[in-house]
């Protein structure tokens, strides 16, 4: 296929994936269904991985040999709400204008996945010597909830090994090296309701939350003061957010409910369970002073979703040379948000970021992806068909 004829189909392609206005947390299964359909047109055998009720699914399939040290694509299929931003043109139709397309995941990050399903013909006709393989996701968007099961699908379905990850994240085809990882909690104090006045006798659930925000504060100072700090990342250090809170009735009304909704981010230096630990650790403490005053008085932290780990690729590694050639660009950066990269490299895959758009287009209304960062996708993804084909360079 011509270069210029798979910008087009590219192009085709994006628009029936944005067409399925999956968001995350719902079935992902219709857009799936177009997926596999495309897969089986070109006879390509592909394995599911279901959340427990069936109703959600990954997809991983191979395109070449059964050989060590091939390489994973990865991506998600679903996407965030639209609901109350202000579209200029209808966020599931894919809309063209000024070497623009406008919709909701053109850019995070069904733009990736169109390139790699534009390129499947490249992998087939060349001559591999080594696998390429797609990895596409669910439920990314509410916590990368799906990527540890198809990460640990990937390695144990296959006989040969694959030895790289290039998740498809929007990077401007910046090859990206280290993200935060990210756990998001949700604290709920009781205390005991009363008149406002009995202040001193009873416990508000508001004001220990208030201390316990104090703490989070506190312990974010420590984790700047403590020497760990990774200047690739803006801000250096692991951060502790407080991002919502809720609870009270009336002014004059002691609140016996409150429920902190939080998150901590950490640079590869830290863990996310030490942190954690430490707050329950001291929330215990806490709670049994309140005990005194109101023996129902409790503190109780749950995850909201599990952690996600974060991504610390070194700059030297194999994976790491091997997509900054692809791509033609020696430099490489961190990024702020989570992903499932960090999920990959757990699981022993040599791992970066790299994909076409700009993460500042990404959860926005008119969302976009320059069509000529497609381009450059496309261009990677060809660059690592000549690889995977090259035996000096594949083995």
């Amino acid at each position: 296929m011509a270069y210029n004829d798979r910008l087009d189909n590219c192009r085709e392609i994006l628009g029936h994936l944005i067409s399925y206005d999956v968001l995350g947390g719902q079935s992902n299964l219709t857009i799936l269904d177009y997926i596999i359909g495309f897969l089986n047109d070109r006879q390509i055998e592909y394995y599911l991985v279901p959340n427990e009720d069936m109703t959600k699914s990954s997809l991983h399939c191979r395109i070449g040999p059964e050989a060590d040290g091939g390489v994973i694509l990865s991506g998600h299929t679903d996407v965030v709400p639209v609901k109350g931003q202000d579209w200029h043109t209808e966020p599931f139709t894919l809309t063209a204008r000024d070497g623009k397309l406008y919709g909701r995941g053109s850019c995070d990050m069904k733009g990736f996945l169109a390139c790699c399903l534009a390129t499947v013909d490249v992998f087939k006709s060349a001559i591999l010597k080594k696998p390429v393989y797609f990895a596409f996701s669910y439920d990314e968007e509410i916590g990368c909830l799906a990527g540890p099961a198809l990460a640990k699908a990937i390695k144990k379905h296959y006989n040969e090994k694959p030895a790289y990850a290039i998740i498809g994240e929007p990077s401007m085809m910046k090859v990206v090296t280290g993200h935060k990882g990210i756990c998001v909690l949700k604290t709920t104090i009781t205390g005991s309701a009363g008149h406002s006045s009995r202040i001193r006798s009873e416990v508000s659930a508001i004001h220990v939350a208030a201390r316990l925000i104090a703490w989070m504060e506190d312990k974010m100072e420590a984790l700047i003061t403590s020497g760990k700090l990774d200047y690739r990342f803006e801000p250096p250090h692991s951060t502790i957010h407080a991002g919502m809170i809720q609870g009270g009735i009336a002014p004059n009304v002691i609140a016996d409910k409150c429920t902190i909704y939080w998150d901590t981010r950490v640079i590869p230096a830290d863990n996310v369970s030490d942190i954690v630990a430490g707050f329950e650790t001291w929330c215990s403490v806490y709670e049994k002073e309140l005990k005194q005053r109101f023996p129902g008085a409790s503190i109780v932290t749950q995850e909201d979703h599990p952690p996600v780990v974060p991504l610390g690729t070194d700059r030297n590694a194999a994976i790491v040379q091997l997509v900054t050639s692809l791509v033609g660009d020696d430099s490489t950066q961190t990024v702020a948000y989570a992903a499932e990269a960090g999920q990959f490299a757990a699981e022993g895959f040599g791992t970066v970021i790299c994909g076409p758009g700009d993460i500042a287009q990404a959860h926005r209304a008119n969302e976009f992806v320059e069509e000529s960062q497609l381009s450059r996708c496309l261009d990677m993804l060809q660059a690592l068909a000549h690889y995977l084909s090259d035996e000096k360079e594949g083995q």
